[in-house]
């Protein structure tokens, strides 16, 4: 009996690919005089130059246009003052950098290379761990 229902199965499997397979491209796809410069005019509402629905969805877009009231001009400073940049967040970061000592090392003059190149001694700075790590804001205010 599972062997029948199998089998029933694998015929209407094959037979659904056999159909869908059997579509022409032509009528899946038609092709059209219509240029894609033709398509996006028609479809955004005309050129750059307007239009009917261009105009059309000028008057929609200002009519849900609001005037900002004193009160919300007040009020913004207040609420963008956490995000703007200014030179006082600059020097008082807010991703505070967790404690990883740098290493300040000294390489001296010496040669390298193949054919004997002298290079300079240099100082270098690389930190203790493997990478930086940085602390959210709020999460660690002790200063360093």
């Amino acid at each position: 009996m599972p062997r029948i229902w199998i089998n029933a199965l694998i015929v209407l499997l094959a037979a659904t690919a056999l159909a869908a397979c059997a579509t022409n491209k032509e009528k899946l796809l038609p092709h059209g005089d219509a240029t894609m410069l033709d398509i996006w005019n028609q479809q955004t509402g005309g050129s750059a130059g307007g239009g009917q629905t261009a105009r059309e969805l000028l008057d929609a877009r200002q009519s849900l246009r609001r005037r900002l009231t004193d009160t919300d001009l007040q009020s913004m400073p207040a609420v963008n003052a956490a995000y703007t940049r200014t030179a006082q967040n600059e020097i008082y970061r807010q991703f505070y950098r967790l404690p990883n000592p740098d290493l300040v090392m000294y390489v001296f003059p010496h040669l390298a290379g193949s054919d004997p190149t002298p290079i300079p001694g240099y100082s270098t700075v690389l930190p203790l761990y493997e990478s930086v790590q940085y602390a959210l804001p709020g999460e660690r205010t002790e200063d360093y």
